[in-house]
């Protein structure tokens, strides 16, 4: 199988025993019957205002393959473990950061990329947010390898986006292919992730209120994620706002009311840390709250995420992670990290630079697919233009042997083809503890022998199924 890790079928050819239904009943469906349920897929989204703009400034239906994952639930539980195990550490690791900092006069993670991370914010410095939680929802980025292991790829931490698709994929299936979840599947719910989100918000109110004041900060309607933004306010029935609907007053924050201000507890904000505050960061930002950071710094109001959280998922802290893990729980890391070189590293840069035809080069802040070179893909050109970028700023870089994704099959056009796949699940952490949204959300190659899964370089998505027992 090319060397790739098959979701579906085993190297006998045979499917894997918890497809085999699946595979039965869509063996059944002709070419004609699997596009008519596609053409009400995209029939339902795009009614339902499920979009997402490309470059050329045209909003189409978000793309959700027809042939959803599935994942045992014996895997899913080591999963589940090692994503809460992670997200414990990388939260001990900012509130560190940003107090003690035990792990840098310990040498676990150098200074020098911590101070000099993308993410670092030195007003955070000092502040500690309730029960010491950091990042209330992250983003952790899975793929499978050719020995069909599962990997920590990176880890998203400020404003981890694509939930909304997790649970307007199992609504389509739903209505698209309604028997299929009757065919002996026990599959578990994902509608459950707005009221564990409201629960998580609720528990980090600073005022300790048993219904506090939450509401969801979002740019605007023209931000990509706009839906996601909606979406997620109206499950948890709570209030969605712009910048321009809140005032800090004497540090505290309020909302401006039909009946006058409302004092505001929790804000899950999805607005990057740059433009939240144009008195302490950049001054020419319009989607912001001016004095916000005060209100935080006060104690006055909760920031989901906090301000600052980003020094944790820079691309060169990733590599510490499994570290930082043993550091501050004490415990060996339950998922592995991806093979990866520091370029601020000389010996590990001259190395790097004799492979770039065989690695993957990333820029430690970019996200979407964005600043990246595939070695084994990219041309003579793009492989010179990447060397000199890092060579003028290697801090900017690291590189990771390539990962041969697993497949998984996909419907397009009227034919069925192997795609590269990977997972985004969601860990939501209040005072309380975390909870794992079962599966998330499966980004898909739909650009046929591509790896790169976003939306924004032609990728989709898959409904994920995890499965009862």
């Amino acid at each position: 199988m090319d060397g790739f890790y098959d979701e579906v079928f085993a190297e006998d050819g045979e499917a894997r025993p918890h497809y085999r239904a699946l595979v039965r009943r869509l063996g059944d469906l002709t070419r004609d019957e699997m596009t008519e349920r596609g053409r009400l897929r995209d029939e339902s989204f795009a009614t339902l205002g499920i979009t997402f703009t490309l470059a050329d400034d045209l909003e189409r239906p978000f793309p959700m393959d027809l042939i959803p994952r599935i994942i045992p639930a014996k895997e899913w539980t080591r999963l589940e473990k090692g994503l809460v195990q992670r997200v414990r550490a990388l939260n001990a690791f900012v509130d560190d950061v940003y107090n003690e900092r035990h792990a840098l006069h310990d040498g676990i993670v150098p200074w020098s990329l911590v101070l000099s991370a993308k993410g670092y914010r030195r007003p955070m410095a000092g502040y500690s947010p309730p029960s010491g939680v950091w990042a209330h929802v992250a983003g952790i980025d899975l793929v499978r390898d050719e020995h069909g292991e599962f990997r920590v790829l990176e880890d998203n931490l400020r404003v981890p986006s694509g939930v909304s698709y997790v649970l307007e994929n199992r609504a389509a299936m739903s209505r698209v292919f309604p028997r299929l979840f009757s065919d002996g599947y026990q599959v578990r719910a994902v509608d459950n992730y707005p009221t564990a989100l409201r629960r998580a918000l609720a528990s980090i109110s600073p005022r300790g209120r048993t219904d506090p004041a939450v509401v969801v900060l979002t740019p605007g309607i023209y931000n990509s994620a706009y839906f996601e933004h909606a979406f997620l306010a109206r499950h948890m029935g709570v209030e969605l706002v712009e910048g321009r609907d809140l005032v800090v007053l004497d540090h505290s924050v309020f909302m401006h009311t039909t009946v006058g201000l409302q004092r505001v507890d929790v804000i899950y904000r999805r607005v990057d840390d740059d433009f939240l505050d144009p008195v302490a960061f950049r001054p020419d930002s319009c989607l912001g709250v001016p004095g916000l950071l005060s209100a935080v710094r006060a104690g006055n109001v909760t920031l989901a995420n906090a301000i600052g959280t980003g020094v944790a998922d820079d691309k060169a802290i990733y590599p510490f992670v499994p570290a930082l893990i043993r550091y501050y729980l004490g415990e060996q890391p339950v998922l592995k990290n991806v093979t990866t070189y520091l370029l601020e590293d000389a010996e590990q840069r001259e190395a790097v630079l004799e492979r770039l035809d065989q690695l993957v080069v990333k820029a430690v802040g970019e996200a979407g697919g964005y600043g990246m070179l595939i070695g084994p893909r990219a041309s003579d050109r793009e492989i010179a233009d990447f060397r000199k970028r890092v060579q003028a700023d290697p801090r900017n870089y690291i590189a990771q042997e390539v990962v041969k994704l697993s497949r998984a099959p996909v419907f397009e056009k009227g034919r069925v083809y192997p795609a590269h796949v990977d997972l985004r699940p969601f860990v939501v952490t209040g005072s309380h503890g975390s909870f794992v949204l079962s599966g998330g959300l499966t980004r898909v190659a739909l650009v046929e022998g591509s790896l790169v899964v976003n939306s924004s370089q032609g990728g989709g998505s898959k409904d994920t199924w995890v499965l009862e027992r």
